[in-house]
């Protein structure tokens, strides 16, 4: 009887790209197509500039052999550079935990290619991130210059900030209710429910 791989799933979700991917569901479908059992899930929810406590926390539990395979939703969200990456993928290949990806789906497989392939999908990654920086930057300039000294959004803000909704994410991916995850967070079930939502719709 063949043992089913356990999974660590590791989502990273910079401050104001809350928006940006519909990471949770493609992840979880992935993993249950394949027959994972998820044993971790490592939620990242700060900026790519700064460093990444959940990312050290999984790799670390993955040289203990906690799990033997790391779901990410694209190369771009498991790493911030192409030469950090690199790197990561050498010691998770040294360790034997596999890493795979919903978008590259090329990532677990073998070949003299697959390395080459990690440092081009990883150059593309940080182009991105990079021009995504500096329209970011332009697009706080043009609110400053209407009146918000602070940069902020203006309007109504959200109920849950960013570190909360990472962790209504995050164990909505375990399979936890949107009950337990609002008792948990301390907040009414329609307000969790409201920001799930415009998450995977695509909403700040």
């Amino acid at each position: 009887m063949t043992t089913a791989k356990r999974a660590a799933v590791y989502l990273r979700v910079s401050t104001g790209e809350q928006h940006a991917e519909n990471q949770e569901p493609d992840v979880a479908r992935l993993a249950a197509a394949r027959g994972y059992v998820v044993v971790a899930c490592y939620v990242e929810c700060k900026s790519t500039r700064k460093l990444r406590p959940e990312f050290s926390r999984m790799m670390e539990a993955a040289k203990r052999g906690e799990f033997d395979v790391v779901v990410v939703w694209s190369l771009s969200r498991f790493g911030r550079s192409t030469l950090g990456n690199m790197l990561d993928v050498r010691d998770l290949d040294a360790i034997g935990v596999q890493l795979v990806s919903v978008r590259e789906t090329w990532l677990d497989t073998t070949g003299p290619t697959r390395t080459l392939l990690v440092a081009v999908f990883s150059w593309i990654a940080e182009q991105e991130r990079d021009e995504r920086s500096a329209r970011t930057k332009a697009g706080l300039a043009r609110v400053r210059a209407r009146g918000s000294a602070s940069g902020r959004p203006i309007g109504r803000p959200p109920r849950l900030d960013p570190a909360s909704l990472a962790r209504a994410r995050a164990m909505r991916v375990s399979g936890r209710s949107v009950r337990s995850i609002a008792m948990a967070l301390g907040v009414p079930r329609p307000t969790v429910q409201r920001a799930l939502a415009a998450a995977r719709k695509g909403s700040p």
